[in-house]
């Protein structure tokens, strides 16, 4: 211990020196203690990130005379022409951020050629199916598993696509037109196949391998296309990463979309890509054999029937590889896969071109004159096909259950974690559509006037189960039109209720007026609706699911005893049987020419290019984890992008950085901030508005934004606001509190602005929705408080914040 001693005299003051002075006679003490100059605030920056749809950077920035900072024509980064320089000017000139434009619209309708990925849907659909996985603990096998069961049922849908381009050019066109000389007859550019005039391609199996190049160009298509859009899209790298950028997180809050590979999906597509042109190929291999295999055993011809029987072989052996390729080929996130693919991979597309080629000089081969009467051997492959698909769909379903049953929140997932299986039972069912409609319309078309399957038709036309399908989907439409008249119910009953309660949100000196609450409160009732689509999804997939399994069994009992199904039933229902079917070939048939008519308009239009912009600005976000020929993943440049330009600004010019983004501007915005390392995050803030975060991606995507994955990056971004209304159909509430009990959502915002006419809004004002949220005055607000947050003097606030959620989240785990 210190000894104390108590206090002696005090000790006299030292002397007081005089102050010097300068040869002018001015003290020296004014020039040496005069207070020090303030320091120079921090270079603030808003980078704003658009939503759907896309728009132009001149209407972002509110200025027509913009600059490109950093980019190219595809998607770039934008400023006003006066802030092009503002780095070089000092921060204390602007009493506002600069703002800088994200555009990326480009990367999704940019030209007319990106509209034809329409065709491309049910591969797109199914590659969403993939990332519906429930929200479970990792490392449970189960998630390894619908991975699995997804991928193999996206190989199905390529196999059904070769199948219909096999079952229009080879079956419909070389197999039954041009072997009947009457359906042959009336076509000019068919004379050439008919077997009246004995020509050398009149031979069934020429015919035949003559048509298998149309199947062979729509699988070289897809591939070429695929491999264009990877070596644009899945290329993009992202920046390297800073150790511990997830160390303030618990493990079950972390999510995938914060590993350094989760965007950088290279050598996945190229692998997936190899299997599925593989797999196309050895589908139209497959058709070419089946006809000239069975032809041989029949004639007894040893030496040809060796030959097939061999070349059978192979085909099984490589799709058997082909199998074992998908069934290996799992997404490798924790790290950017850059090694090359193993050579016996990248040559599997071109050994299943060497066993085409072989097998269509088998089938090509000099052989007897024989006709070719009926359907084409091998059309029960599409029950085959659709059987696969349902039990693959059962089984996902199963393991969606099972995996619900182990996540930790499942109170407000879509479909109790079902909607996956739901959905890719939806691609299976456009995939059925899509591929029975040009067949229906092609065999309508080539047959004339008459019917094909019918009596007195020259062609017996395209397989039963398509007619089958064809049957039930009037009364799929049926219950889609159900449920839609039970939606607008929902919204009168709706628009009632929120119309008492409108007045009282608005200045009573503003005049009340019915029809003005009326348009509000329908506004509120019709954005409702998006909360109500997991019951449409339930409804149609359930629908689909049962009218599929009829339509299955009915081909199978057709094709055991042909004419004897309805043989006993009476007269009305022979004819409801047939009306049920001509109605769903014209739907089938309208739909297709509906897709391709919609393509063609936005090849020309630039608005109807926007708005298929819009679809696949929500379809696409997600990279192509289960099917390569889905149209390509604009994210994985668009992530790297905002994450490239936020880590160099702050690193360069020290500054302080708010992340804003609109609509699905704002999930781009997350996902980039997940990439983000804690020195370069410390210095950003993020401000969304109008956000799907947790309304629909939240909800469908549990695993990826989930209320855990949410609530880690809140945790790891504590200057986070996000702004809505009730009249926005798109965007939500994010539903989490800050630390300090200070809330992440501001709203609901008040829209419109004004209810009547006053002295300073003369005009009514415009019901906003979905767009225009810098207009309401608390969006100005809020983004300065996240620019004051940011401020030197709050880092350490932060950080204590960040401790204090570290030491809570190990002092629950203890208890």
């Amino acid at each position: 211990a210190t000894p104390v001693h108590p206090p002696g005299p005090a000790a006299p003051p030292p002397p007081v020196p005089a102050p010097a002075t300068e040869p002018d006679g001015k003290p020296a003490a004014e020039q040496t203690l005069a207070p020090a100059p303030a320091p120079e605030p921090q270079l603030a920056l808003e980078l704003l990130v658009h939503g759907v749809g896309g728009t132009t950077p001149q209407e972002m920035l509110g200025d027509p005379r913009v600059t490109r900072i950093t980019g190219d024509d595809t998607a770039a980064c934008y400023r006003r022409t006066d802030d092009a320089d503002a780095e070089q000017r000092p921060a204390g000139d602007r009493a506002e951020p600069v703002r800088e434009a994200y555009c990326w619209s480009n990367l999704t309708s940019g030209n007319g050629a990106r509209a034809l990925w329409l065709i491309l849907l049910p591969f797109m659909v199914a590659n969403l199916a993939h990332w519906m996985r429930p929200a479970a603990p990792p490392g449970l096998r189960a998630q390894r598993l619908y991975d699995l069961l997804v991928r193999l049922l996206a190989l199905t849908l390529t196999v059904l696509l070769a199948a219909a381009a096999c079952e229009v050019a080879l079956d419909l066109t070389a197999w039954q037109c041009a072997g009947t000389p009457v359906c042959a007859g009336g076509k000019s550019w068919m004379g050439f196949l008919n077997p009246a005039g004995g020509g050398w391609w009149s031979a069934p199996g020429r015919r035949l391998v003559l048509a298998s190049l149309l199947p062979l160009a729509v699988v070289a298509f897809l591939w070429w296309l695929s491999h264009r859009t990877w070596s644009a899209y899945e290329s993009a790298s992202p920046p390297p990463r800073r150790p511990g950028s997830s160390r303030d997180t618990p493990a079950h809050e972390r999510t995938a979309l914060g590993l350094d590979g989760f965007w950088y999906g290279r050598r996945l597509v190229a692998r997936l890509r190899a299997a599925h042109t593989a797999a196309g190929v050895l589908t139209i291999a497959a058709a070419l054999l089946t006809a000239s295999l069975r032809a041989d055993r029949r004639a007894g011809a040893a030496a040809l029937t060796a030959a097939g029987q061999a070349l059978t072989a192979v085909v099984v052996l490589l799709a058997a590889a082909t199998l074992a390729v998908v069934w290996r080929t799992a997404r490798s996130e924790a790290a950017r896969d850059e090694e090359p693919d193993r050579a016996t991979v990248r040559a599997l597309p071109y050994a299943a071109l060497a066993a085409l080629a072989l097998t269509a000089c088998y089938t090509a081969w000099a052989r007897p004159p024989a006709p070719s009467r009926g359907p084409l051997p091998g059309v029960a492959a599409f029950g085959g096909i659709a059987v696969l698909q349902g039990a693959l769909v059962l089984a996902l379903a199963v393991t969606a259950w099972y995996l619900q049953r182990a996540a930790r929140d499942d109170a407000r997932t879509a479909l109790r974690g079902l909607g996956g299986p739901a959905v890719a039972l939806l691609a299976c069912a456009v995939g059925g559509v899509l591929s029975g409609g040009v067949a229906q319309r092609f065999a309508d078309w080539i047959d004339g006037p008459a019917t094909p399957g019918q009596d007195h038709a020259p062609i017996p036309g395209p397989p039963v189960l398509l007619s089958w399908q064809a049957s039930v989907l009037p009364a799929l439409l049926v219950v889609v039109a159900a449920v839609a008249v039970l939606a607008g119910i929902r919204v009168l009953v709706v628009r009632r209720q929120v119309a008492r309660d409108i007045p009282g949100l608005y200045d009573p000196r503003e005049h009340p007026d019915a029809l003005r609450t009326e348009r509000i409160a329908g506004t509120i009732a019709r954005a409702g609706l998006t909360d109500a689509a997991p019951v449409l999804v339930a409804a149609i997939a359930a629908v689909t699911l049962v009218l599929g399994a009829g339509a299955v069994a009915g081909a199978w009992l057709t094709d055991r005893a042909p004419g004897r199904a309805t043989e006993n039933a009476p007269p009305f229902v022979h004819a409801a049987a047939e009306t049920a079917e001509s109605l769903g070939s014209w739907l089938m048939g309208a739909g297709v020419i509906l897709l391709l008519a919609m393509g063609r308009r936005a090849y020309r239009d630039h608005s109807a290019r926007r708005t298929i912009g819009i679809l696949w600005d929500v379809g696409t976000f997600w990279p192509r984890a289960a099917h390569p020929f889905a149209p390509p993943c604009y994210a994985e440049r668009a992530v790297p992008d905002l994450t490239w330009r936020m880590a160099t600004w702050t690193e360069r010019y020290d500054g302080r950085l708010v992340l804003s983004g609109h609509s699905q501007g704002s999930v781009l915005a997350a996902a980039a901030v997940w990439q983000l390392d804690l020195v370069t995050r410390s210095r950003v803030a993020l401000l969304t508005y109008g956000s799907p975060l947790e309304r629909l991606y939240g909800r469908w995507f549990p695993a990826f934004f989930g209320p855990p994955a949410l609530t880690g990056l809140h945790r790891e971004m504590d200057d986070w606001r996000n702004l809505w209304r009730f009249t926005d159909p798109i965007g939500g509430p994010i539903r989490l509190t800050c630390e300090d009990g200070r809330a992440i959502d501001e709203g609901p915002l008040r829209d419109p602005l004004t209810f009547g006419r006053t002295l300073q809004n003369p005009l009514p004002a415009q019901i906003l929705g979905h767009g225009d949220y810098e207009a309401d005055p608390v969006f100005g607000q809020v983004r300065a408080e996240l620019i004051a947050r940011l401020g030197p003097g709050n880092s350490s606030r932060r950080c204590c914040a960040s401790e204090a959620a570290d030491q809570g989240s190990s002092g629950r785990s203890s208890a």
